[in-house]
């Protein structure tokens, strides 16, 4: 096992691994921005260190300064979280060759999954269903060919990335024409790779994902389904174990083909393979080649700590639970929150956190990234909080967050508490009749 890793992220994911290495005894060095420097990472960390400016291509997205940073700081492996170098092949090529280990899947596993468009010709391969739609886009004109054979709705969505940046779902040419160039700008801003490619939009589907974890060995288990259709801008608001509403043969068939399709490309470490469920039918949507941010629901219906069990594999021993071992119990929500202000579009809200009380409870769990006085940065994704609440039952686990976001306290920016709360409060989602489509119809308004 490692002794010391370096932690090449921010926010609520970097305390999340602290966490984690405290309690198996790793030393933490945590990797940070000059606008982070007052973070409760930092603060919390074993050791800390500076890996650039605020800006993220010169800091989190520099591989060249994380490494520098391990380097020095004397670590054996880097652990990255989730977005920034997390699903990047090159950053953990570089990082073996530099002697270290990259705590996520090999490079060349990674390699495999770098192309979204070219993912889902490869588990088409392998048996998996997929959304209609096409290969990647040389051109504009290209795209418009292609959208005409898939027919319309179609989704255009980046080849590199995720987080729903760059996604857009257009209903005629006129608005793919003008979709396309803002999608491709996005795109590379984001990711730094405008690749596109389109998918068949399918009305009011859900977005169901499964975790699935490998070792090097060759054993692939599932940790179950996580229900992620509460969505703005493609990006999930609230998420849940296990999905309500989902036939336990089709989540049979979910989670085999989840295992089927991982095993086949020979994954290791933590993933999610995600999946819109379109009444009896389900296609695969993309994998996600890292831990997700919505794991702690996973964890509290499994009682398994997932980032402990990245570093036991990341570190060569074998998975330490059999796909028997992985019980499903009660039910986990979690509500992301954002500085974000749901009356504008859900616009950011920087500014500086003026107040702060976090809830808790029995059935509560908390991770936040921030405190009272520190600055939430237009800089970064603005996630503040997750806010996790489990019970025996669906209805329990609702209560308790109905009591867990009334509890909440955030003052000196707009959050998005009020909004969860009318989610957690709308019949539609007492009833577990969800889709992805349900924001942007202002069901929740």
């Amino acid at each position: 096992m490692f002794s010391r890793i370096l932690i090449a992220n921010r926010g609520e994911i970097a305390l999340r691994i602290v966490r984690a290495c405290r309690a198996m005894g790793i030393t933490s060095v945590v990797a940070y921005s000059e606008a982070d420097r007052e973070s409760r990472g930092v603060q919390l960390a074993d050791e800390a260190i500076c890996v650039g400016p605020a800006e993220s291509r010169r800091s989190y997205l520099s591989a060249p300064s994380i490494l520098s940073a391990a380097i020095v700081a004397g670590c054996e492996a880097i652990h990255p979280g989730y977005g920034f170098l997390s699903e990047d092949d090159t950053f953990a090529e570089m990082t073996r060759a530099h002697g270290l280990t990259f705590i996520g899947p090999p490079p060349e596993v990674l390699e495999r999954f770098a192309s979204k468009a070219g993912t889902r010709t490869l588990l088409a391969k392998h048996g998996l269903p997929t959304i209609p739609g096409s290969g990647m886009l040389r051109d504009d004109a290209h795209g418009m060919a292609e959208a005409d054979k898939i027919g319309y709705p179609v989704l255009i969505k980046p080849s590199a990335g995720g987080g729903g940046k760059g996604m857009r779902m257009v209903r005629s040419p006129r608005e793919l024409q003008q979709a396309m160039t803002i999608c491709r700008s996005e795109a590379l801003a984001a990711f730094g790779d405008d690749s596109l490619y389109l998918e068949k939009w399918l009305e009011e589907n859900r977005h169901v994902e499964v975790q699935v974890f490998g070792d090097a060995g060759g054993r692939v288990v599932h940790l179950h389904e996580r229900e992620c259709s509460i969505q703005r801008r493609h990006q999930k608001l609230v998420e849940e174990s296990p999905a309500p509403n989902l036939p336990a043969a089709l989540r049979a068939r979910l989670t085999e083909a989840a295992v089927a399709g991982a095993r086949a490309v020979g994954y290791v470490n933590a993933g999610t393979m995600e999946f819109i469920v379109h009444g009896e039918q389900f296609y695969f949507l993309e994998m996600n080649t890292r831990l997700q941010v919505e794991h702690p629901v996973t964890e509290e219906v499994t009682g398994l700590d997932l980032v402990q069990a990245q570093l036991r594999v990341a570190s060569g021993e074998p998975l330490p639970w059999t796909q028997e071992q992985v019980p499903q119990r009660g039910c986990s929500i979690e509500c992301r929150v954002y500085a974000e202000d749901p009356a504008r579009n859900f616009m950011p809200s920087p500014g500086r956190i003026s107040r702060l009380v976090l809830p808790a409870g029995p059935g509560v769990r908390v991770e936040c990234g921030v405190a009272e006085g520190v600055e939430v940065s237009v800089h970064y994704d603005p996630l503040l909080a997750k806010l996790i609440a489990t019970g025996a039952t669906r209805v329990d686990a609702i209560e308790r967050m109905r009591g867990a976001l009334a509890a909440f306290v955030v003052e000196g920016v707009k959050t998005v508490i009020p909004f969860q709360q009318r989610v957690v409060d709308s019949p539609a989602f007492r009833a577990g009749a969800v889709h992805t489509q349900m924001v942007e119809q202002g069901a929740f308004r």
